[in-house]
């Protein structure tokens, strides 16, 4: 009749924490009972588990394995060691670039985290015939924006949100410089040039080069006017080609306004600059790479701005004609 008395008190152990040193008793139906032996008998044994005391039969056992001396010593107490906190590495200057990127891995952020760091980052860009977005990209006033936001005027001003004292403070800047411009890849270097103007909340660029379907991405700008829209989607394709170019595709919103502005990962670095849309569908926005973003900043002085013909940054020579004066089938050097 012990044995099923046995049985019942062993399933109880196997939720019950056992003793910290413990000799160990095997039984025949391969189970085993920790705890340390009080009495030994011809036919049992007085086994102490912690929160009773049980009788063990003879007949049941199959092994018995004593705890040494180095186990029933008392266990030798450590300092509690403290986990290594996250360091997130400080952005670090590419040389020569005018952009920053960070030194190593960021973490991943919600999206509401990444708009509170990054807000200050994005503003709005006017112009006497309209209005896009921009972003910084460095703490003395250098932003990207588009081509196209900006395309024949210069006379701009740029709103910026700066974060004071747990409130938005709206300032708008008048002394806007144009920099450099590509009307081809459809970007713009801008520079707020304000006497009192502050540092300003710069934001970092990424690599498009590793997006892959599938990856969240949201978008800062000002849609329709709307300053500080934040809309959040996925990319739906990395190499959309539009007239010979490739663009970023995503299901994040983008409307007028929108140009200009960064689309970022979840790391909060600039991956694309939202330019586009398919007017006849939903969630068909397109964004230049940063790759691209980078190379016209590499090169920003074959693109700098001519004052003297503000609405295209390219000046042409005449294209080769032949000679003058020679018969139109003389044969031409090759």
């Amino acid at each position: 009749m012990r044995a099923p008395l046995l049985s019942g008190i062993l399933a109880a152990s196997l939720i019950l924490p056992a003793v910290a040193a413990t000799d160990v008793v095997l039984l025949k139906d391969k189970a085993s009972v920790s705890g340390k032996i009080l009495v030994e008998k011809k036919d049992m044994l007085v086994l102490d588990v912690g929160y009773t005391v049980l009788t063990v039969p003879r007949s049941q056992i199959v092994k018995i394995t004593r705890a040494t001396d180095e186990d029933t010593a008392p266990p030798i107490k450590t300092p509690a060691v403290k986990p290594t906190p996250i360091v997130i590495p400080p952005p670090q200057e590419s040389s020569g670039a005018l952009y920053s990127v960070a030194a190593g891995t960021l973490p991943e952020k919600s999206v509401r985290e990444l708009v509170t760091l990054l807000g200050e980052g994005v503003v709005q860009v006017r112009t006497p015939s309209g209005l896009g977005s921009g972003f910084f990209i460095t703490e003395d006033g250098y932003l990207i924006t588009n081509f196209h936001v900006i395309e024949g005027e210069t006379k701009l001003s740029v709103e910026v949100y700066h974060m004071k004292d747990g409130q938005l403070d709206r300032r708008s800047y008048k002394d806007v410089r144009i920099v450099a411009m590509n009307k081809f890849n459809d970007l713009t270097l801008l520079k707020v040039e304000d006497k009192d103007a502050p540092k300003f909340r710069r934001v970092l660029l990424g690599d498009s080069e590793v997006l892959s379907q599938g990856d969240h991405v949201f978008a800062i700008g000002s849609p329709l006017g709307l300053e500080r829209t934040v809309t959040e989607g996925i990319l739906s394709t990395t190499t959309r080609q539009m007239q010979g170019d490739l663009y970023l595709q995503t299901t994040a919103q983008i409307n007028p306004g929108n140009s200009g502005g960064p689309l970022f990962n979840q790391r909060g670095e600039v991956v694309g600059v939202t330019n586009m849309k398919l007017t006849f569908g939903e969630g068909l926005g397109f964004a230049i790479p940063v790759e691209q973003v980078k190379y016209f900043l590499r090169h920003r002085d074959a693109f700098a701005y001519d004052n003297d013909n503000p609405s295209n940054p390219f000046r042409y020579l005449e294209p080769p004609s032949r000679l003058k004066g020679l018969p139109k089938d003389a044969p031409l050097a090759q």
